[in-house]
Protein backbone atom coordinates (compact mmCIF):
# COMPACT_ATOMS: atom_id res chain seq x y z
CA UNK A 1 0.00 0.00 0.00
CA UNK A 2 1.02 3.51 -0.57
CA UNK A 3 0.63 6.04 2.92
CA UNK A 4 0.77 9.75 2.06
CA UNK A 5 0.41 12.23 5.20
CA UNK A 6 -0.34 8.93 7.15
CA UNK A 7 -3.55 8.20 5.07
CA UNK A 8 -3.56 5.01 2.61
CA UNK A 9 -3.95 5.98 -0.82
CA UNK A 10 -5.82 2.36 -2.05
CA UNK A 11 -9.37 2.34 -1.41
CA UNK A 12 -9.94 -1.17 -2.21
CA UNK A 13 -8.59 -3.89 -3.83
CA UNK A 14 -9.55 -2.47 -7.29
CA UNK A 15 -6.69 -0.03 -7.09
CA UNK A 16 -3.97 -2.37 -5.35
CA UNK A 17 -2.42 -4.83 -7.31
CA UNK A 18 -2.75 -8.13 -5.42
CA UNK A 19 -0.77 -11.62 -5.83
CA UNK A 20 -2.36 -14.01 -8.19
CA UNK A 21 -1.87 -17.42 -7.23
CA UNK A 22 0.56 -18.55 -9.75
CA UNK A 23 2.68 -15.53 -8.36
CA UNK A 24 2.34 -16.99 -4.84
CA UNK A 25 5.16 -18.89 -2.91
CA UNK A 26 3.70 -21.94 -1.83
CA UNK A 27 2.12 -21.64 1.87
CA UNK A 28 1.50 -24.24 4.49
CA UNK A 29 -1.91 -23.61 7.14
CA UNK A 30 -2.35 -25.39 10.34
CA UNK A 31 -5.29 -24.50 11.95
CA UNK A 32 -4.99 -25.50 15.52
CA UNK A 33 -7.36 -27.30 18.07
CA UNK A 34 -8.88 -24.60 20.38
CA UNK A 35 -11.88 -23.97 22.52
CA UNK A 36 -12.62 -20.47 21.58
CA UNK A 37 -15.23 -19.40 19.81
CA UNK A 38 -14.87 -20.11 15.78
CA UNK A 39 -13.61 -17.38 13.84
CA UNK A 40 -13.36 -16.40 10.20
CA UNK A 41 -11.28 -19.17 8.34
CA UNK A 42 -11.33 -17.81 4.74
CA UNK A 43 -7.95 -15.15 4.60
CA UNK A 44 -5.99 -17.64 7.57
CA UNK A 45 -2.65 -17.33 4.65
CA UNK A 46 -3.31 -13.49 3.66
CA UNK A 47 -0.96 -11.98 6.15
CA UNK A 48 1.89 -14.86 5.81
CA UNK A 49 1.79 -13.95 1.65
CA UNK A 50 4.10 -10.81 2.19
CA UNK A 51 6.41 -12.65 4.14
CA UNK A 52 6.70 -15.88 2.05
CA UNK A 53 6.93 -13.71 -0.84
CA UNK A 54 9.94 -11.69 0.84
CA UNK A 55 11.82 -15.05 1.69
CA UNK A 56 11.40 -16.43 -1.74
CA UNK A 57 12.70 -13.33 -3.48
CA UNK A 58 15.65 -13.37 -1.00
CA UNK A 59 16.68 -16.84 -1.73
CA UNK A 60 16.52 -16.01 -5.61
CA UNK A 61 18.74 -13.13 -5.38
CA UNK A 62 20.40 -12.52 -1.76
CA UNK A 63 18.85 -9.38 -1.67
CA UNK A 64 16.47 -8.85 1.61
CA UNK A 65 13.55 -6.68 1.13
CA UNK A 66 12.12 -4.52 4.18
CA UNK A 67 10.05 -2.16 2.56
CA UNK A 68 6.34 -2.75 0.81
CA UNK A 69 5.08 -2.29 -1.36
CA UNK A 70 7.14 -5.14 -2.88
CA UNK A 71 6.60 -3.46 -7.14
CA UNK A 72 8.90 -1.25 -8.19
CA UNK A 73 12.37 -2.47 -6.19
CA UNK A 74 15.16 -2.91 -8.05
CA UNK A 75 16.49 -6.91 -7.36
CA UNK A 76 19.54 -8.10 -9.04
CA UNK A 77 20.34 -11.78 -9.01
CA UNK A 78 23.30 -11.94 -5.84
Amino acid sequence: MTIVGGRVQQTNFNNYRLLRNNESPELDVHLVDSDEAPGGIGEAAVPLVAPALCNAIFTATGKRLRALPIGGQKLQKV
